[in-house]
């Protein structure tokens, strides 16, 4: 198809904008023949299909997103749970080089207004004194930390990153909606944005001239690390709230892409005014926090006490100019939508220029003239808190004038003039629409539908008093159905990639590491700091103990219907294994005494939230593994999530249902087995063995080395291993029963069992081979020499089958056997508390070594 066709058939396809807004497919307001010059030339390059092709590029997008598992979550969406999908828009917002010209202008002049209010509402308070600045706005708002006056940040910079949110007028001018300046969200998104939508239209990206952000980041990076205590050898961290947070997602990506150390709160401590990193290795001195949490959460010792998110002491470090935090704590009070008011006249004053960017025309209601003013044009404005966020003001949603009935704008007439400081008025202004894709039923094609957007970009420092301007930005697009004024996600909406033109060559800079000596390969390790080797050491434990679980599920419901039902040994051994590993209550009658009440009791307990079932181990494995996500491949995680819905899904069907079927619960417990396998595959086969992995291998061991000799224990103690069944049914639960048979054909001798499954260091499920294993991860991760551990874990070198089973074994457990398996089960919760405290919590003497 030629490139007037493709003109053409974009104009046959796309709606109009909606009366009285810009539309930015066409440049203009209102319906007209023509698109803009730079969209004639994005749908000339289309690539091979045309727009026949969009549809299933618009798939490709859909998988992607969910193959790379982009979330945003919203605390109030409960239906969506952990995991809601990333929404992103087929079509980029496409910027000219003139409008981005102006757009980064302004930008650029007022994020150095802003930075210059901060230096002084910490500092003189000049513009306080002056009248310029009402200290309502700031002495009033939460986000002012009294905490911070008087304090310079190291570097000398307040902001080092801001982003402003943008509308186009109808008359194609843009205007300065809101900003953000206390831990704007999107940087990471919009690199996400940027990758899914230059696959799905190459050639148009390259024939445009779309301007790279890869440079801009890494000047951000180095301006962080130069103005930092360390300067260039600076080791800087992004500060999360955690996986539960709404855009944790992009915090882990942006840590990946910046080459920063993803860290919570928990994994750092402050030592004499300095910041560290708790790591496996030890306290790691930290320079520079970019952090992405609200200031009232840094630091519970003179903010917020109930956070359990920051870092005690973190507001002394940065007053003692130890550690740098980006943004400075304190600017939340900037974001204060009555501060655009008076932006104009700060500009002046401060720089002694005119706002190359202007503002919606905004008017705080805690003056009284303009309370006068503004209200009778309530109709035409948007209603918006003053505090937004604050415990301590009257909080409420932005409202849209223009959907109030006169009713409605008497009753905030009411509100406002009772609380005036409280309220801010804005002038509505209507959204420019950008081109949308949209599936239509009707269509093989779909239709380009016009959405209302808005922009955001970001100013991010490179250097002190300096600041550039990332060229692009992420769109916000309202979802189908929403009104003209609204472009929120929190709203149903989606997100777009914005693509700025150059009429210039583009900047080729990349974040790819330049070529690295052999020396310098070899010093670069992957730091493992203590909360991210906690989630792996859990992970391999909660993995371990629903593998466990599982197994001893299956085996349990198939003794029940077998042929070996009427064995009292082996019914009695599943019966105590079964209570001591929670899948029953034990209130329910032994399998020996009711038998189809103990198997009922059984099935509904599978997915039951309580501790111990198998339902709550997979949870708590994906718990897990969530908080270590960035450590886990994409197929690694989706399998633990697949594992978890199915298991909970299925078994919340039984209990709806009332019924207990042995063949579907067995069909259930052998899916969860094969995503067990799948999930084990992926730990020991595709992860590098560092020591987190080390500490996940560790905490399976732990649980196998625990289950193992318990389960075994009781296998003596009910008997079991002297009745034909019981003794196949330990051998199953070991997981051996192929191994024992290829090894001793059809003996139920108890000494071969002993020496499979306690002596054999060859047998992964045996408890020699357990120990062996872990006491070799154990002095790896330690990097100690023999004889250094703290406490003994049994050593299989020294393990006698003759004494663990005498010639003249009789029934009795021999004592020698008993005080072993005794050994292993304490020895293995010992180390689990010992690890938590030298690595984990750092509350022994770091010297402590588990070595052998």
């Amino acid at each position: 198809m030629s490139d007037a066709s493709l003109d053409r058939m974009a104009e046959l396809l796309a709606a109009p904008a909606a009366a009285g807004h810009f539309d930015e497919l066409r440049g203009k307001v209102g319906a007209g023949e023509g698109l803009a010059p730079h969209w004639q030339q994005f749908f000339a390059r289309l690539g091979p299909g045309g727009f026949h092709d969009l549809q299933r590029r618009m798939a490709s997008l859909r998988r992607q997103l969910h193959d790379n598992g982009v979330t945003y979550n919203v605390y109030a969406d409960t239906d969506a749970g952990l995991q809601r999908p990333w929404a992103l828009d087929l079509f980029p917002l496409v910027l000219p080089p003139a409008a981005w010209q102006q757009i980064e202008t302004g930008v650029l002049q007022r994020v150095r207004v802003l930075d210059r209010v901060l230096a002084d509402v910490y500092g003189p308070q000049k513009l306080l004194a002056s009248g310029l600045l009402p200290a309502a706005l700031v002495h009033g708002h939460p986000g002012y930390l009294r905490e911070m006056h008087g304090t310079v940040p190291v570097g000398g910079t307040f902001l080092h990153i801001a982003a402003f949110d943008l509308a186009r007028g109808p008359d194609g001018h843009w205007w300065v909606v809101s900003q953000r300046t206390q831990a704007p969200s999107g940087l990471g998104y919009l690199l996400e944005n940027r990758l899914a939508i230059s696959r799905q239209f190459p050639e148009a990206f390259e024939a445009l001239q779309v301007q790279r952000l890869a440079a801009t980041y890494g000047a951000l990076v180095e301006g962080l690390k130069k103005m930092s205590p360390a300067g260039p050898d600076a080791l800087i961290a992004l500060l999360t709230p955690g996986p539960y947070n709404e855009t944790y997602f992009e915090h882990a990506y942006l840590a990946r892409y910046l080459g920063l150390t993803l860290v919570e709160g928990s994994d750092l401590t402050v030592r004499d005014e300095c910041v560290y990193l708790k790591t496996l290795q030890g306290l790691k001195r930290v320079h520079g926090l970019l952090k992405r949490l609200d200031d009232e959460f840094l630091d519970p010792l003179e903010l917020r006490s109930d956070s359990t998110l920051g870092v005690s002491g973190l507001l002394q470090a940065v007053r003692a100019g130890n550690v740098l935090v980006a943004n400075a704590p304190g600017s939340a009070f900037l974001e204060s939508p009555a501060l655009l008011g008076f932006l104009p006249a700060l500009a002046r004053h401060l720089l002694g220029e005119e706002l190359a960017l202007p503002a919606l025309p905004t008017w705080w209601c805690g003056e009284r003239t303009a309370m006068e003013y503004v209200l009778p044009q309530m109709a035409d404005c948007v209603i918006k808190p003053t505090y937004a966020g604050s415990t301590y003001h009257e909080g409420f949603d932005a409202v849209l004038g223009d959907t109030l009935s006169q009713r409605g704008r008497d009753e905030w007439t009411g509100r406002i003039l009772r609380r005036g400081e409280e309220h801010t008025l804005q002038s509505q202004l209507p959204l420019s629409q950008m081109p949308t894709w949209r599936q239509d039923p009707l269509s093989d094609l779909g239709r380009i539908a016009p959405s209302s957007v808005m922009l955001r970009v970001f100013a991010v420092t490179d250097g002190p008093g300096s600041w550039r301007v990332l060229p692009g930005g992420m769109a916000r697009v309202a979802g189908p159905g929403a009104a003209t004024g609204i472009a929120s996600m929190q709203r149903g909406g989606s997100s777009a990639d914005v693509w700025v033109l150059t009429p210039g060559a583009v900047d080729p800079t990349t974040l790819l590491q330049p070529k690295l000596s052999a020396a310098a390969v070899a010093q670069r390790r992957r730091m493992v700091t203590s909360r991210a080797a906690e989630g792996l050491f859990w992970l391999g434990r909660y993995t371990e103990r629903a593998e466990n679980t599982v197994r001893l599920a299956r085996l349990a419901l198939q003794s029940l219907n077998g042929d070996d039902q009427s064995s009292v040994p082996l019914l009695s051994w599943i019966s105590a294994v079964s209570e001591d590993n929670g899948l029953v209550l034990p209130t329910v009658p032994a399998a020996t005494q009711a038998r189809r009440v103990f198997e009922r009791a059984l099935i509904d307990g599978l997915g039951r939230p309580e501790r111990g079932s198998v339902g709550f181990n997979l949870r708590a494995l994906r718990l897990a593994a969530a908080g270590v996500r960035e450590r886990l491949s994409q197929e690694h995680w989706a399998t633990i999530v697949r594992a978890e819905e199915e298991f909970l899904r299925r078994s919340a069907e039984f209990a709806a249902e009332d019924k207990y079927q042995t063949s579907d619960a067995l069909r259930l417990l052998e899916s969860a087995s094969s995503h067990l396998a799948a999930i084990t595959g992926g730990q020991t086969d595709r992860m590098t063995r560092d020591d987190g992995w080390r500490l996940l291998s560790v905490g399976r061991h732990i649980e196998r080395l625990a289950f193992h000799a318990q389960a075994l224990g009781m296998g003596f103690q009910t008997g079991a291993v002297l009745d034909g069944a019981g003794f196949e049914g330990v051998l199953a639960l070991f997981d051996s029963t192929i191994t024992f048979h290829a090894q001793y054909q059809q003996t139920r001798d108890v000494a071969a069992l002993l020496d499979l499954l306690v002596t054999d260091r060859d047998n992964p499920r045996s408890l020699g081979w357990v120990a062996q294993t872990l006491r070799g991860r154990l002095a790896k991760l330690a990097g100690s020499r023999p004889g250094e551990l703290s406490f003994a874990i049994p050593d299989p070198a020294e393990w006698s089958l003759a004494d663990l089973c005498p010639v003249a074994y009789e029934g009795a457990m021999p004592a020698s056997l008993d005080t072993l398996l005794r050994n292993c089960t304490e020895a293995s919760f010992a180390l689990s508390d010992a690890i938590g405290a030298l690595y984990f919590t750092h509350s022994t003497n770091t010297r402590t070594s588990f070595g052998v």
